[in-house]
């Protein structure tokens, strides 16, 4: 992956390292316990390896499907590809494809495993919401996740949770046919779901974590790229006032991507900061405060 000029962030490298390194941990564990307990793991792992590396190489794809976003030519849409190509130009990155989804949502994001493979997408609700300055540091923050290569990374460690569920499904559907049962031994059944309960609710916490933190690290580098933290507090503030606006059904079908949207999905504080996608705003804002008084000394 080349360098770009995005702020590198040694904090979000380790969290991605530590994190990955631990979700192996977890799912190494895992798979020994299925084994212990009898169960024919092979065929599932083989499964979801797949279902994972198609996820990993199609997610571009899937995102702008799935959030109902279609890419548009500089004839479409001349100004926004005039601030995707400045910002790349800055950022010293190839140009992402540029999308726009037709959602009243104000919302952006961006997906795909490499600088090479990416893509960005914005809605029609934010291109109508923010001006060109506020889009440009809306846009500035999606590129960096892009350049951190943590999307690829947020990509692979959401979609473990669903490889546990996967597996358990098989394991009691299939592998205890050919497991070890018996009226006297343990309830090999309950003890199955035990430890996947387990093993997504790490798997959750971590990746939460991680989204989190990497939120912060991408405000940060796109503030520092465009110079202008204030015009990316001004987007986060019009777009979370706008959001709260939004009817109640058009954010629970957004919630699901809420890890790579620029803001949460969710309506009020009703979600724990501790279970959240995002770190607060004040947080946020608080940050681009001491960005902006930094700059300016």
């Amino acid at each position: 992956m080349a360098a770009t000029r995005f702020v590198p962030d040694r904090g979000l490298t380790v969290r991605m390292t530590v994190t990955m390194f631990l979700l192996g941990l977890v799912y190494v564990a895992f798979m020994a316990v299925l084994v212990a307990l009898g169960v024919r793991a092979i065929a599932v792992l083989v499964v979801a390896a797949g279902l994972l590396l198609a996820q990993f190489l199609l997610s571009d794809k899937i995102a702008l499907f799935a959030m109902g976003g279609r890419e548009v030519s500089p004839q479409e849409a001349p100004e926004l590809h005039g601030i995707i190509d400045r910002l790349s130009a800055m950022a010293a990155m190839p140009k992402p494809r540029v999308a726009i989804a037709d959602t009243d949502m104000p919302n952006a994001f961006a997906t795909g495993r490499n600088q090479k493979n990416s893509v960005v997408c914005v809605t029609t609700g934010i291109l109508r919401r923010l001006d060109a300055r506020e889009l440009e540091g809306v846009i500035a923050h999606e590129m960096s996740h892009v350049a951190h290569r943590d999307v690829a990374v947020m990509t692979i460690a959401s979609f473990l949770g669903i490889v546990a569920g996967l597996m358990t499904r098989f394991a009691l559907y299939t592998g205890l046919a050919g497991g070890r049962r018996s009226n006297n031994g343990p309830p090999i059944g309950a003890i199955i779901f035990l430890v996947s309960g387990l093993v997504y609710a790490v798997s959750f916490l971590l990746t939460r974590a991680l989204s989190r933190y990497r939120e912060l690290a991408a405000d940060r580098a796109g503030a520092l790229l465009t110079q202008r933290p204030s015009s990316l507090a001004s987007a986060l503030t019009k777009i979370s006032g706008e959001i709260a606006r939004i009817p109640t059904r058009d954010l629970r079908e957004a919630q699901p991507f809420n890890a790579f949207f620029f803001a949460p999905a969710v309506s009020g504080q009703s979600i724990a900061s501790l279970l959240s996608t995002h770190p607060p705003l004040e947080r946020r804002l608080e940050q681009l405060a001491r960005i902006s008084a930094a700059l300016n000394r």
